[in-house]
């Protein structure tokens, strides 16, 4: 059944000014035009690949995955974006959904390329670009050998699994992480491996039957269709399937007039009168793109969180949680405390009086985790009843870059422990913490997780951590929170947002002055350790890179 004719409730933006001597009637020139706003917008760079050189906990990058790489390169620069802010509150849920913005259109009518040049010109973190044409079904031998011969419709609805984009786009508003199908369109099938994407501030979900599910369009907080002259579309259509998609002329040509076009005349162009914005001739209509990223903009102001300051006034003045061990302050104990806690001490004492440390720290952690019963044979032929551990995989998480200095010790007492990362660093700006860099190991959420960082202040950085690791699965009492000094703030806030995520340390301190760094202290770990300058007052606190 047909859908309805579009109406034109939409407020339709302007289209561009036309350049000196063009006149309004004036097909030839516009189709040229329009071919050479899509070969600049070719241009656009997709997503770097991961980088496999040395890393850089200093700078200034972002990550928008674990399999996405760091920046974003266009024509014009290289965007380096600060790290994502927080996406919780302080007692560790939600606050606000990410803010989903749905591009539709014909095909080749340039969405994608205005999806790229939003992001662009919003130049914040954490955008995540979702393709609507991942999200085509699988085909049957049948199907595959229709599309072989340009005879199978992958313009009507049914050819998308709107269940799987639904979901996909449900768990990426909660900042979840998801796995995402990556299509060939030469073979027309599923590739073997998926990609996978965490979390956003914005997602843009572009495809072009992106307004045709009711379910779907609940999801999305703004809808703008792009709409570009059907000539133009054919001439863009013809140039990418044949150069990029090994089709021929005639098929190309076949596949449009019985698919393509009456499927937009039944399907897609009815959408327009569901859009909030419509956008004539795409790429080409910068005044329409800067009037959508001001509206943007408004609406992420309005969701910004002070995570940091809701912290410092919480839950104080109660008791240590009983998820909270200290590890027994002996004479010994004490005494390296002593050591690394002097700032006359060396950095040589520094490091080895610490490492010492977090051994002792590593194996009192373990005797926490689940271990069960069982019988082994002594080389006497003797039974002995003994204990071994009940877990699949102990995995340890370090929090960049203090962090990173507990994984020797972790790796010297559990054989075959896989290691992931994570980077978070203070906002000289705002004084939150800023998740910038994650990699975390495959399956994790079938894990004992083992999460690190030298010292925690207000507890900021490590419940930003573990956020993480929930959103990727990791049963919330699977997590062991391991620290060689805390706060009491600290401690309070990681115990109030997360009831069941185990808190390991050597020492408590009570007080954190108005730096949010711990008094009386230890200093800052990260630059006393790797020797590196001291950071001024104001940025990164006692841990260095991470801002527990």
């Amino acid at each position: 059944m047909a859908a309805p004719p579009a109406s034109a409730d939409a407020p339709r933006l302007p289209p561009p000014p036309a350049a000196a001597g063009d006149g309004p009637h004036r097909p030839a020139e516009r189709s040229e035009t329009a071919c050479e706003d899509r070969s600049n917008a070719e241009s656009l760079d997709r997503l770097l690949p991961p980088v496999g050189t040395g890393r850089s906990p200093r700078k200034r990058t972002t990550s928008q995955c674990k399999s996405e790489p760091p920046l974003l390169r266009t024509s014009k620069r290289t965007i380096y974006t600060a790290g994502r802010p927080p996406w919780y509150n302080e007692h560790g849920t939600q606050s606000k959904e990410a803010f989903a913005i749905g591009l539709g259109g014909g095909s080749a009518s340039g969405k994608t390329t205005v999806a790229r040049m939003i992001i662009e010109a919003l130049d914040v973190p954490w955008v995540v670009l979702l393709s609507m044409d991942s999200f085509y079904k699988v085909l049957t031998t049948q199907q595959q050998e229709q599309a072989a011969h340009n005879n199978f419709n992958f313009d009507h609805p049914d050819a998308f699994d709107f269940d799987l984009i639904v979901s996909t786009l449900k768990k990426l508003k909660q900042g979840k992480s998801v796995k995402v199908p990556v299509y060939d369109f030469t073979t027309h099938s599923r590739k073997k491996d998926w990609k996978t994407l965490y979390g956003a501030n914005v997602i843009i979900f572009e495809g072009i039957m992106a307004f045709a599910d009711k379910t779907l369009l609940e999801l999305l907080d703004m809808k703008i269709f792009v709409d570009t002259d059907s000539d133009i579309r054919l001439v863009r259509r013809l140039r990418r399937d044949i150069s990029e998609r090994g089709r021929d002329i005639e098929g190309v040509i076949k596949q449009y007039n019985k698919f393509v076009k009456p499927a937009f005349d039944q399907y897609i162009q009815p959408t327009m009168r569901v859009a909030d914005i419509v956008v004539p001739w795409g790429s080409g209509n910068t005044v329409a793109i800067d009037l959508i990223v001001q509206h943007m903009h408004s609406q992420l102001e309005e969701r910004e969180l002070s995570v940091r300051a809701a912290l410092a006034s919480a839950h104080q003045c109660h008791p240590l949680p009983r998820t909270l061990s200290v590890l027994k302050s002996t004479p010994q104990v004490r005494g390296m405390h002593t050591i690394i806690r002097d700032k006359e001490t060396s950095r040589d004492e520094f490091i080895f009086y610490s490492k010492r440390l977090m051994r002792l720290l590593i194996e009192h952690a373990l005797s926490f985790l689940p271990f069960q019963d069982c019988v082994v044979q002594t080389p006497q032929g003797q039974d002995y009843a003994g204990k071994c551990y009940a877990g699949k995989q102990i995995t340890g998480v370090s929090i960049l870059r203090a962090g990173e200095t507990m994984e020797p010790a972790l790796r010297a007492v559990c054989k075959d422990v896989r290691i992931g990362t994570i980077l978070i660093q203070t906002n000289q700006l705002t004084g939150e913490p800023e998740l910038h860099y994650l990699r975390l190991p495959k399956d994790i959420s079938d894990d004992h997780v083992i999460l690190m960082d030298c010292t925690v202040s207000t507890g900021a950085a490590a419940m930003m951590a573990v956020r993480v690791l929930l959103d990727h699965d990791v049963p919330e009492d699977k997590i062991f929170l391991l620290s060689l000094l805390m706060a009491e703030m600290g401690v309070h806030s990681v115990a109030y947002a997360f009831p069941r995520v185990r808190i390991i340390t050597t020492a408590v301190d009570k007080r954190v002055n108005d730096l949010f760094r711990i008094i009386p202290g230890i200093g800052n770990f990260g630059d006393r350790y790797f020797g590196t300058d001291a950071a001024p007052d104001g940025s990164d606190e006692e841990e260095g890179a991470s801002t527990s």
